[in-house]
């Protein structure tokens, strides 16, 4: 039985975020370091140009025109996720993702098969903490096909939605959950959520919800998610490739503009807590390493923290150079791995950095060097050349998720990410 041990909060839950702001501003003024020959990749001519529409019934459109190749990629963003949800009705989010691939009204089987026969290159989909996505890629001869498939999901998924595909598709789901539990480490999972925030918070439950929540959901309980979350007025359709955007609204009014909006929807403003003291939890969890976590509550996504908190990310843990890795891994030899990440949410963010530890080392030891290097960091700043090996890293990264039209980090992405949480697709 290894320990893991959860440290999560500061005194105030922004005090990392603003202190970095402040040191990154005096870094920016030249203060903290001299000029250096190397320069920062230019962002100079990095465009996605789109045409934006709103429909009469709220549907969101972006097109983007790109005719390298004859393929375009349809990216629908419904925005909800998990912090929609109840107490006592988690999971319906990612238990809805998975409904919408089997079946709707006019087409009632499995989504996948006729999509694929199509000729798509990628189909999926994905639900996190405040949206859930569905991703096409497909040769353009077959929009007309996945446009007709997108919106019979839209507009009439309600009635495909009987108890036997529920208890089926919410078989399969609290499957994944055991399997997230019983994953190496998977222990952690609730914890954290629960440790980072306070009970009501609406991300103080995991995106995959309770296994005793999911088994209570009624069908009438799934049906009324469906019509308050999955209307066009809280949609935004992206079209990326090839196609014109006159077009593109013409075949998106067709199949979508008689679906009728849903009712207006209560949005979560930003809630980052405010903490006092640090909490520690320790569990026990059948693996072969230690590891520990270390947590903070920071500002949410769009914001200049965020961004800042990124590239600190980066600076603390990405690659052998960095500070952590460094120290931990490479001079004093107790840890394997080391990884610092910001995740940005849209009402919240938490910055993690994770340790995995040699087994028999002293945990508080790790601890205490963490500390250390952020203590250090803080104080002092970064050098030149951390920061410009961060934000190249960072920029080449987001040039290089541009050069798809589709998938996760591509163009469509991109656009629907920022319509989404800012309102503008290139925030």
């Amino acid at each position: 039985m290894i320990t893991m041990i959860i440290n999560t909060g500061i005194k105030n839950c922004i005090k990392v975020a603003t202190l970095m702001l402040v040191m990154f501003s005096v870094c920016f003024q030249g203060k903290s370091f001299g000029q250096s020959q190397a320069q920062v990749i230019s962002t100079e001519g990095i465009d996605i140009p789109y045409k934006k529409f709103v429909l009469d019934n709220g549907l969101t459109l972006i097109v983007h025109e790109d005719h390298k190749a004859p393929i375009v990629a349809v990216d629908i963003w419904y925005h909800v996720g998990s912090k929609d949800e109840k107490p006592g009705k988690t999971g319906f989010a990612h238990l809805f993702e998975h409904l919408m691939f089997n079946g709707s009204e006019h087409y009632n089987s499995d989504y996948f098969k006729p999509v694929q026969d199509a000729g798509a290159s990628e189909v999926n989909g994905s639900t996190t903490e405040d949206r859930t996505n569905y991703i096409d890629v497909f040769p353009t001869l077959a929009l007309d096909f996945v446009l007709w498939m997108e919106s019979d999901r839209m507009g009439f998924l309600k009635a495909a939605i009987s108890q036997e595909r529920l208890d089926e598709q919410r078989g399969i789901v609290q499957n994944e959950v055991r399997q997230g539990k019983n994953a190496p480490y998977g222990v952690t999972l609730e914890l954290i959520c629960k440790g980072a925030f306070p009970p009501g918070h609406p991300y103080s439950w995991d995106i995959g919800g309770s296994l005793e929540d999911l088994g209570a959901a009624k069908l009438d309980d799934v049906h009324e998610w469906f019509r308050t979350y999955y209307g066009p007025n809280n949609a935004v359709l992206v079209l990326a490739g090839d196609i014109t955007p006159e077009v593109a609204l013409e075949k998106v009014k067709k199949y979508f503009g008689d679906i009728p909006p849903g009712p207006p929807i209560t949005k979560q403003k930003a809630w980052i807590l405010k903490r006092s003291g640090s909490h520690h939890e320790t569990a026990q969890d059948m693996v072969a390493q230690p590891r520990l976590y270390k947590i903070w509550n920071v500002p949410q996504w769009g914001t200049p923290e965020a961004d800042y908190l990124d590239l600190i990310s980066s600076i603390l843990a990405s690659g052998k150079s960095s500070r952590l890795y460094k120290r931990l891994v490479m001079d004093e030899q107790i840890a394997t791995n080391v990884s610092a990440y910001n995740e940005s949410r849209e009402i919240s963010g938490v910055f993690t950095v994770q340790v995995d530890l040699k087994p028999d080392v002293d945990l508080a030891r790790a601890e205490q060097i963490v500390m250390e290097e952020l203590n250090t960091f803080i104080k002092q700043g970064p050098t030149q050349n951390e920061l410009l090996l961060v934000k190249n890293r960072i920029i080449l990264g987001f040039i290089r998720g541009m050069e798809q039209i589709g998938g996760f980090s591509g163009k469509a992405d991109i656009l629907a990410t920022c319509e989404t949480f800012g309102g503008d697709p290139v925030l």
